[in-house]
């Protein structure tokens, strides 16, 4: 039987009004906790992901830790890649590399179908371990969008410019829209078994779409992003939606049928509702201040709480993921103050 939630972070991603403003962080589970680096020094990120009570284990240590309101599932964009017919690997130091990239319409033909109960069982059984026996508070499942997980499968691995990906989307109209179809089609499927299985929110992750301008991102992704969101509305649950570097994307992601709108650090949350964002918004700290004196992180996190304070419907996140050198302490009392000066804010 699931434990009782704490819902202030549902609460907030429908829009109502809260005691305070949540807190969680996007790759929390990991990357500077010294606990999750000698886990690492022993398992690859896959094999931790084929190993639920391991996995949920590193899931489970950020909540423990920094006394956040959510828990985010701990896995990769590339996960369901596999299962499809992506032959990828996730190399330290680089990140995922695809040994097959996609060059055709031929190759786009041959990507199979996603199917969650045989080939992420193991995801499964970890939201499973965490939501009914381990959590307190909701745990966010996720997926790559799309044009990210596309620009990783036509480019080989990461990119700094996209212009393999651009020239695809550009010279292959076909095979662009097949790939789109069946990325999507993949994302709505794998979105839906995490929920089922407990989640208790979504978050599609864009990481590269800032890479488009406004009207090839209207042309070329909207469409299907339209409907992956419209499929997720009919589970009721929180959808978010985030990039990084898509400033100029906020007012597209704001008319699409989800919940939160995520910002990253290089647009002000007043900006983006004077500009028309209407819906609850998540963000957005520069990680990089986590390595500032805590004068400076209060000073720049004042700032953003007492912006998205203004308006029901305001997460506090970093405005991309923690990174290694971040120290978990600063997280911990970083987690704290968001806390405690919104709920003093909050009262007053």
């Amino acid at each position: 039987m699931s434990k009782e939630l704490k819902n202030t972070f549902i609460k907030a991603a429908k829009g109502e009004k809260t005691d305070f403003v949540p807190v969680w962080y996007m790759r929390q589970a990991g990357r500077s906790q010294p606990e999750y680096r000698a886990i690492k020094e022993k398992y690859s990120l896959f094999e931790i992901t084929h190993q639920p009570e391991l996995c949920a284990y590193v899931t489970k240590l950020p909540v423990d830790q920094y006394n956040v309101d959510a828990a985010v599932l701990y896995k990769d964009i590339m996960t369901p890649l596999p299962a499809i017919g992506v032959d990828v690997e996730i190399k330290s130091g680089i990140g995922p590399v695809i040994d097959n990239p996609i060059t055709s319409l031929e190759d786009v033909e041959k990507l199979g179908v996603l199917n969650p109960e045989q080939d992420i069982k193991y995801v499964l059984d970890t939201i499973k371990l965490l939501t009914e026996e381990q959590l307190d508070v909701p745990l966010i499942g996720f997926s790559g969008a799309p044009f990210t997980l596309a620009s990783y499968m036509i480019e080989g691995g990461p990119s700094k410019n996209y212009h393999k990906t651009k020239a695809f989307m550009y010279s292959h109209p076909e095979a662009w829209t097949l790939l789109m179809e069946k990325l999507g089609s993949m994302v709505v499927t794998y979105a839906k078994s995490q929920i089922n299985a407990g989640a208790s929110a979504i978050q599609i992750f864009d990481s590269w779409v800032g890479a488009l301008n406004v009207s090839d991102y209207r042309t070329f992704i909207k469409p299907v992003m339209e409907k992956i969101f419209t499929d997720l509305r009919s589970e009721n649950t929180p959808l978010i939606m985030h990039g990084v570097g898509a400033s100029h994307l906020a007012l597209e992601w704001n008319s699409l049928p989800l919940d939160v709108v995520g910002l990253d650090w290089r647009l002000p949350i007043k900006e983006a509702r004077d500009i028309g964002v209407t819906k609850a918004v998540q963000g957005n700290l520069d990680p990089a201040v986590l390595l500032a004196p805590w004068n400076v992180i209060e000073e720049r996190v004042k700032v953003i709480l007492d912006q998205g304070m203004q308006q029901d419907g305001f997460i506090f996140n970093l405005g991309h993921g923690v990174f290694p050198e971040v120290d978990p302490a600063v997280l911990k009392k970083l987690t704290s103050f968001v806390h405690e000066y919104s709920t003093e804010a909050k009262k007053a």
